[in-house]
């Protein structure tokens, strides 16, 4: 039984697909390998979940991102009240699919065949539409994207349909019929609840009552579903199910020691509380809630790098590890910045966490600024709705929500307010908004003295400028050539190709003046300079040119000396260092009768190219330049004042630069800025930013919480994000709670109460157990909004502790599992799954915290990702996640993701036997257990690797199975080989990979 090695480009066999009985099918004998090596596997089988929220996201991402562009593009030629050019019209769900003249516009799930791919995509110059310019990229990929994806169309399904029929949607005063809108509930406890545990009934035969609420509410709909729970899951399952779900990590030796070795009825209590404790237990909820706000610190947008963005990550593993309440993270990501504390640390804690504001992926390269504004702010209007309210807010944009109680003005009430922040500093490209991290009195008062230091230089210096510039307009005389020392060679004697231009614009040059390339035909002119030496020997090149704002800022020179060449790129926007015409392009060796000539190039310039003199000096003579040089000019007095100046300027350039360097050292962090307060707001119609309509002042959503909750209450002086923090994080608010607790059910228990974490809407998933849903989130704010005590009572129920079952009768009835009678087998992240490979094979970083992306990137193409730290801290590259990333379901870090698409496909176990990383780690982690087989036998070894592995020793048949695959020798593998065959076995099975 040996690994599979699949051909691939990038992959090469590097062991035999022999087994010791002849050539068998590769793939039948590496799963047979696994197979073997975790029997109990293949019993458990893999379910293949369907996510219940696919069509509630597709649906979502018409609205906010195909509805919007298809009014502002194509409203004007192909609406119904249009006379619709090629009676196509692109208003209706049938008719954008019946077409107009040349047939259907689009064919679901089937891009390349649609037609409207194809016209958007400019591939026939005589369907180019729009006409007017073609479609942003990111815009033709959204259409790609939702044609796809099925082409979810939520619009009516003819424009005859009258818009009163075609709105679905719940209207505000109905709001209350949604059971998410309405007040939370304290229900009371169920009855007659009991354990069905013989083992757990008094003296006197009873049945004790259940001691856990959440048990209470769920065996009631058990036991109304006619069914029995599972038993308790057995205990080597239970500590690698509870390490992993609260740390993301494999249980190490001691923690699986101490539970098993503990027969108290506390020891299970124990190893909770133990777990709650770790900083570990911050990480993994980290990096769970980095899902949910799109967490990345790169642009998709030329990958550019998003250099502070850990500081937000490394905000939240403090958070969660400090168990920081829930209702403060909310205020602190939302409005941090506004609310500064005495303790410095707190400061910096809440000004951190408002990086959660700046972290969308926004194009910006738009010109169109205010659309870019108004993008800009609807990504973080629909990031925030459903992170902390399970609303897809952005589907107001354009039109009162279709579906949910979110008209239009509300929409606009909630954009006032952040339209009160400015997110992006703008240019022709638009930047994302550092500021310098608050400081301790002390160091703040150094780097305020450092800019004061700064703002004095730069005000010199431009005085230095200006002076130079008047100097340069006119100030200087011509110099001759017979005035320099050395030899020089004026543009009259060079050799020149292509046509330059002659010009004496610039009272500054040598000889009769100088020439220059037009700015024009660039790479096809070049000027030689090529001097008369009388003598062999070390000369130093200087290069003579006016400068001004319109030459170029990369002028190729390359210098051809007796052993080498070498090319210099010159500025010539910048005035000459020395004397104010020269620039030293160095010292080189020349000899008299061999090479020695430079070349100036157009090639690649961005400005106009000038060619005036160069002077080859030798390098040990005395300089008698200055005297010869002022002697030249008609006013030695000017020219004395301009050498004094020029000095001072360098020592200034100087200082300038390292005062720069020592304000650049500062901690800064990424964020917004507190703009202009908008008391109101215009309605854009159809979403079209420059289509206004009525005003709206700021506001919250008229639908949820109690009547006038915080209405009228923002400050003419606020921008109004502290009142929404607030208005968000208030527990009469019947969305924030019940969101946040659904989430920690969810991450525990594999699947929400709701289905659809980021959709408590209408289009959502109603929860499985309505009064649970209320219980717990009146617990969490009955604990002040403790996340660890609310994920110690769910880890401590029953429900959390069940064994997977296979009892026909459940799955007949519950086949999915929404009733909680069984444990769900649960895929580990893939943050687990390599943390878990490099705890095996012994190289797992458990440092905490900091950047850890390498110094002088510039741009996530191609990134390598080589450490060996916790995942949590690989960067997480829009552009350049690592290859298994993509493979195993990593979230989408664009946007707000709820829970992660769980597929099961084949490259996922191909990668697992064949990715050159989890190879490697099979082979580190043989050499470590090797020694162990060497000492104390490979039984003793196995049981370790076994422990590691999957968190239980093997069965007997698997160990038979283990020794007799060591016994034989195969040709070519050494015993490490095939220990090393083993570990990538288990790493590839399903025992490794999955939760029981």
């Amino acid at each position: 039984m040996f690994r599979l090695y699949l051909v691939s480009p990038t992959i090469t066999p590097r062991r035999s697909l022999y087994m010791m009985h002849g050539c068998v099918p590769a793939v039948a004998v590496w799963l047979g390998l696994a197979s073997l090596l975790t029997s109990s596997a293949n019993a458990e089988g893999v379910p293949d979940p369907v996510s219940a929220s696919a069509s509630a996201e597709t649906v979502a991402f018409f609205e906010s991102r195909i509805r919007p562009a298809l009014i502002e593009h194509c409203a004007e030629c192909h609406w119904s009240d249009t006379e619709a050019s090629g009676n196509l019209l692109l208003d209706s769900r049938d008719a954008i699919r019946e077409g107009g003249d040349l047939g259907p516009a689009l064919i679901p799930g089937d891009p390349d065949r649609s037609l409207l791919m194809k016209v958007i995509a400019y591939e026939d110059p005589d369907l180019e539409m729009p006409p007017d310019g073609q479609l942003a990229p990111e815009v033709i990929a959204d259409f790609r994207k939702w044609i796809l994806d099925g082409a979810a169309d939520p619009r009516r399904a003819s424009a005859s349909v009258s818009a009163s029929e075609e709105s679905g949607g719940l209207p505000v005063e109905r709001a209350h019929e949604h059971w998410a809108y309405r007040p939370i509930r304290s229900n009371p406890l169920p009855t007659g609840v009991f354990n069905q545990d013989d083992s757990d009934r008094t003296a006197s035969g009873l049945v004790r009552r259940s001691s856990s609420v959440i048990d209470a509410f769920v065996d009631t709909q058990i036991r109304q579903a006619g069914l029995k729970s599972a038993p308790t899951a057995k205990r080597e399952a239970i500590v690698r199910r509870l390490v992993f779900d609260l740390h993301g990590l494999p249980p190490t030796d001691d923690q699986m020691e101490d539970y098993l070795s503990d027969a108290s009825p506390l020891a299970y209590a124990k190893m909770v509380d133990r777990l709650l404790a770790s900083p570990h237990f911050g990480e993994h909820f980290a990096r769970r809630w980095m899902d949910v706000v799109r967490y990345a610190e790169s642009i998709t947008l030329r990958g550019f790098i998003l250099p502070q963005a850990w500081r937000y990550r490394d905000y939240l593993v403090h958070a969660f590890a400090s168990d920081r309440p829930f209702d403060q993270m909310i205020r602190d990501q939302l409005a941090g910045d506004l609310l500064p504390v005495d303790d410095l640390r707190e400061t910096q804690r809440r000004a951190i966490a408002t990086g959660f504001l700046a972290l969308g992926n926004s194009n910006l390269e738009d010109q169109d600024k205010s659309k870019l504004e108004f993008d800009h702010i609807d990504e973080q209007l629909e990031t925030i709705g459903r992170a902390f309210l399970g609303q897809t807010i952005g589907c107001a944009r354009c039109h009162d929500h279709k579906f949910d109680p979110i008209p239009t003005r509300d929409y606009y009430a909630l954009a006032a307010i952040m339209r009160s922040t400015t997110p992006l500093e703008h240019a022709n490209l638009s930047k994302w908004i550092e500021r310098p991290l608050p400081l301790d009195m002390e160091r703040e008062g150094r780097y305020q003295d450092l800019e004061t230091q700064l703002k004095v230089i730069t005000a010199e210096l431009k005085a230095i400028q200006a002076q130079d510039a008047r100097f340069a307009k006119g100030s200087m005389t011509v110099i001759a050539v017979d005035a320099l020392d050395g030899v020089v060679v004026d543009d009259s004697q060079a050799t020149f190709v292509g046509q330059w231009q002659e010009s004496t614009s610039l009272k500054q040059y040598v000889g009769k003046g100088y020439r220059h390339d037009q700015s024009s035909g660039r790479g096809d002119k070049s000027v030689t300079f090529e001097p008369e030496l009388s003598k062999s020997g070390l000369y130093e090149v200087r290069m003579a040119y006016s400068a001004s704002a319109n030459r170029a800022t990369n002028v190729r020179v390359t210098v051809f000396s007796a052993n080498e060449s070498k090319t210099i790129v010159v500025n010539q926007r910048e005035q000459p260092a020395e004397e104010g015409l020269w620039v030293s392009l160095g010292v080189y060796p020349f000899e008299k009768q061999g090479q020695s000539f430079v070349i100036v190039s157009n090639e690649g310039a961005d400005g106009y190219v000038i060619a005036d003199a160069m002077q080859f000096r030798l390098a040990e003579e005395d300089r008698t330049a200055a005297r010869k040089f002022a002697s030249a000019t008609e006013d030695t007095e000017t020219r004395k004042r301009l050498t004094r100046t020029r000095a001072r300027r360098d020592e200034l350039q100087a200082r300038q630069k390292e005062v720069q360097r020592s304000l650049d050292a500062r901690p800064r962090y990424l964020s917004i800025l507190e703009g202009e307060p908008k008391q109101e707001i215009a309605i854009r119609v159809r979403g079209n930013v420059h289509q206004q309509g009525e005003m709206v002042s700021r506001g919250f959503l008229t639908a949820v919480g109690r009547p006038a909750m915080f209405r009228n209450q923002i400050d003419g002086d606020a921008s109004g994000r502290v009142q929404l923090a607030h208005w968000i994080a208030d527990p009469q608010n019947p969305l924030t709670a019940r969101v946040y607790a659904n989430r920690l059910w969810s991450w525990l228990m594999g699947d929400g109460l709701v289905e659809t974490e980021n959709n408590f809407g209408t289009t959502g998933v109603a929860p499985s157990h309505p009064k649970l849903m209320d219980y717990l989130a009146t617990k969490l704010i009955q604990s002040r909004w403790s996340t660890k005590r609310l994920v110690r009572e769910i880890v401590l129920s029953q429900a959390y502790r069940r064994s997977v079952t296979h009892d026909v009768k459940l799955h007949a009835i519950d086949p999915h599992n929404r009733l909680y009678a069984s444990g769900s087998l649960k895929r580990l992240p893939i943050e687990s799954i390599r943390d878990a490979m490099l705890s095996v094979s012994g190289e797992l970083d458990l440092a905490m915290g900091g950047s850890q992306i390498r110094a002088g990137t510039k741009s996530d193409y191609n990134y390598r990702h080589e450490s060996l730290r916790r995942s949590l801290y690989l960067p997480v590259f829009r552009n350049s996640l690592p290859d298994l990333y993509e493979t195993f379901d990593f979230a989408d870090a664009s946007v707000s993701v709820g829970e992660r698409a769980r597929s099961t496909v084949a490259p996922q176990a191909l990668a697992m036997m064949n990715h050159p990383w989890v190879i490697q780690r099979a082979d580190t982690a043989a050499k470590r257990f090797g020694q162990a087989a060497e000492v104390e036998g490979f039984e003793t070894a196995l049981d370790q690797v076994y422990t590691a592995c999957i968190g239980r020793r093997p069965s007997q048949a698997e160990l038979e199975a283990c020794l007799e695959y060591m016994a034989v020798a195969h040709t070519g593998m050494s015993l490490q080989e095939r220990f090393a065959d083993i570990i990538q076995s288990l790493f590839a099975s399903i025992d490794f990979r999955y939760l029981e």
